[in-house]
């Protein structure tokens, strides 16, 4: 709705305290990301229940919490779209012509004259919940000067995102000459405003930006983007107070306000003939992205491209559309938009077998990918990764087929337990889609120290996932240098280049490539491109002893592969230079007298390329299938006019240790040439696969068909009862 006024009680004294709002602004009241349509606060209208309209900062956290109880906003508010699928009329309209952030349509073939004539049509249509990231510590930012330098320290998956996002705010980019309009004073006129004191006049802006990521607890992706916000808010809220200025969200704040998963409703129509093979697949994928765009773009386009799964099929037609609903805008998460769309693909092929009398696994068998045939953007399938025997090997691992008949058996007899077993075949991408990697022009450097150290410097970030150890291993098996001699910079802009976010299972592979390239480069910079580790030692101490002082750098610049080519108009070609390749298996156990659902084995077996290192490999898959089968369960965003209404960790419930089964992992290993010794990404695999199996296993189980997630008990029941009365 439309923002009326702000109101400050007179029983305040608001000198204590230090207020920004949108006339503060030094630059353009946007936040940059792909899209610039969201305000760093909201100057004339709001757009969710959670938007920013003013910040107010005070050393007294008690003062603060009163005042703030203190602030009113008053909102002539509008009628607010709460669901994506809403019909549009001209007053709902908010964002362009129809309220969609972004429309992707991929085509092969032709689906037009297929369904016409073959033997079986089925559809289907699926439907997935938000999902909090529940990240070990909550959103926090520090901001302050040093000289000419506004400082941020803070919680974050991507420094240069930050960066960007403030030399847009300040304009550092453009200008640096101080700023005479005015300026929001803080002082409160009679009316309860705030009034504007024409004569106040700031100091200089900033002209060098410098942002420290701190040792960070969890991101998954809930830190990319809205660490930008925080860093704006704090910032704006330093350069006014001229001190230190830090926020943090409690937890109740963190999950009301930050970016989530994207809800989603994913529509199937198939086509196959006689003997279950497809012939046609006709899907429509509608995102929710709330309030504003954010990276819904880019979470949509990985989920079409992975739609149609790692299938054979000639003619594919798959629409997307991220939508703007009045919810907190949704934003990253783990997968990425593929693991939507893989629930909706997963448990359709699941409700095609059913339907046309096959064994899922047979239905499988007979549609999975070969080498040289091509996925739903025309890309070619190269891996030397035969699917099928890679199904199989989960199947033998999981003992599939001789748990399905024993729990056929407990199913007859038992009086209250059911047992089923499931399986989900999948893929994703590693690296950004497209020509991201190119857009991007990541550096890496590696910087040998006079004393013998040698430092790898990214703004890579390490989030628990284990990449400072990772990048690491790399730089010591190319250089030859024992693991103690390696050391891996902090992220901080003012020492390490622009090497991209730490995002899109893009580290290992990609960077890591570019870490390998640069130790490579140094060794070549010394004249030491064949030696062993003590003739290096000596060369890089020799080329000190001649350059003191200097700086001694191997560099490497993202280059695109010659074989990797994308239209990113048409969505045609190689969306990524290498994918995962995974299948997974699911054995649950369902009490019907409680409807609560236990998963009591899960067996994890991927092809991801060399494993670099099995421990932090076999960890990140864990994690991953921990995430999904919570997604799957139990994690249940209750919306209440667009927000979360069960913003504590009292009721938004996530799986503990309890509610997990031995998740064994196991790895097929066929390396790429695309990344250091054949690596490929890994961090978002693990979460495209278990709410499909594990939903699969429990339809299995009790004979139904589950096409909503969370299947919570409440959720489970209302199906069986459904059923019992119809």
């Amino acid at each position: 709705g439309r923002i009326k006024g702000v109101r400050f009680d007179s029983s305040i004294d608001w000198s204590r305290f230090v207020i920004v709002d949108h006339r503060d602004l030094p630059g353009p009241n946007v936040l940059k990301l792909i899209e610039s349509d969201q305000p760093v606060l909201a100057a004339d209208r709001v757009m969710h229940k959670y938007e920013p309209v003013v910040l107010i900062a005070s050393p007294d956290k008690a003062a603060l919490r009163k005042a703030l109880r203190c602030v009113k906003v008053e909102i002539d508010a509008d009628t607010p779209i709460l669901d994506p699928l809403t019909p549009l009329t001209p007053d709902l309209i908010q964002y362009g012509e129809d309220n969609v952030f972004k429309r992707i349509d991929i085509r092969k073939g032709d689906t037009s004259g297929v369904f016409a004539n073959a033997a079986h049509v089925v559809e289907g249509t699926y439907r997935t919940g938000a999902q909090e990231h529940v990240y070990l510590e909550p959103q926090g930012m520090l901001a302050y000067r040093e000289g000419d330098t506004l400082t941020i320290q803070g919680s974050m998956q991507c420094p240069y995102y930050v960066v960007d996002a403030l030399a847009h705010l300040f304009e550092i980019e453009s200008s640096y000459a101080p700023h005479h309009s005015g300026r929001a004073s803080g002082v409160v006129n009679e009316r309860g405003e705030i009034s504007i004191d024409k004569s106040h006049q700031p100091g200089d802006r900033p002209t060098q930006l410098r942002v420290i990521q701190t040792p960070v607890g969890g991101g998954f992706g809930g830190k990319e983007e809205y660490p930008s916000v925080m860093a704006a808010h704090a910032a704006l809220l330093s350069e006014k107070a001229r001190s230190p200025v830090r926020i943090v969200y409690d937890r109740h704040e963190d999950m009301a306000v930050t970016t989530k998963r994207h809800p989603s409703v994913v529509r199937h129509r198939t086509a196959l003939d006689k003997d279950g093979r497809l012939l046609a697949m006709e899907i429509e994928a509608i995102f929710d992205g709330g309030a504003y765009a954010t990276l819904s773009s880019v979470v949509l386009s990985r989920g079409v491209i992975h739609a149609a799964g790692p299938y054979r099929c000639e003619n594919i037609h798959v629409i997307g559309e991220a939508r703007l609903t009045n919810s907190p805008p949704y934003g990253a998460f783990r997968g990425f938009g593929a693991p939507q769309t893989y629930f909706a693909m997963e448990r359709h092929m699941n409700v095609i077998a059913r339907q046309i009398g096959m064994d899922p696994i047979e239905l499988r068998r007979r549609n999975l990918l070969k080498t040289g045939e091509t996925l739903a953007t025309g890309q070619v399938f190269k891996d030397e990764v035969d699917l099928v025997a890679l199904m199989d090997k989960a199947l033998d691992l999981s003992e599939y087929r001789q748990r399905s008949a024993a729990h056929a058996e407990t199913n007859k007899s038992h009086p209250y337990l059911r047992r089923g077993v499931g399986l989900a075949t999948f893929h994703h991408g590693s690296g950004f889609t497209g020509a991201g990697e190119v857009y991007l022009a990541s550096e890496v450097w590696v910087e040998a120290h006079a004393d013998g150290r040698i430092e790898v410097l990214t703004a890579q970030t390490d989030m628990g996932q284990g990449t400072s150890t990772i990048l690491a291993q790399i730089a010591s098996d190319a250089l030859g240098l024992p693991d103690g001699r390696i050391i891996v910079a902090q992220p901080d802009t003012q020492r390490v280049p622009n090497s991209g976010p730490t995002v899109a299972s893009r580290t290992a592979m990609v960077v890591g490539k570019l870490v390998y390239r640069a130790c490579e480069d140094l060794k070549k910079r010394v004249g030491a491109t064949d030696a062993d580790a003590d003739g290096l030692t000596k060369a890089i101490a020799d080329w000190h002893a001649a350059h003191p002082g200097e700086e001694l750098l191997g560099r490497a610049t993202y280059e695109k592969p010659t074989d990797v080519q994308w239209d990113d108009k048409l969505y045609k070609g190689d969306a990524y230079a290498s994918y995962g390749w995974a299948a997974h298996t699911a054995d649950v156990e369902i009490d019907l007298r409680t409807f609560g659902i236990r998963v009591m084995d899960y067996v994890a077996l991927q092809e991801i390329g060399r494993v670099l290192n099995p421990t932090l490999a076999r960890g990140q898959i864990q994690g991953g299938v921990a995430q999904g089968i919570g997604w799957a369960l139990m994690e249940d965003v209750v919306l209440e006019d667009g927000v979360m209404k069960n913003a504590q960790m009292t009721n938004y419930i996530i799986p503990g240790s309890g509610d997990l089964p031995p998740l064994r992992v196991f790895f097929e290993e066929q390396p790429t040439k695309h990344g250091p010794g054949g690596a490929k990404g890994i961090g978002e695999l693990p979460m495209d696969g278990p709410a499909p199996a594990v939903v699969n296993a429990v339809c299995n189980a009790l004979g139904i068909s589950v096409e909503e997630i969370p299947l919570t008990p409440e959720r489970l029941m209302a199906i069986l009862e459904e059923r019992r009365d119809g």
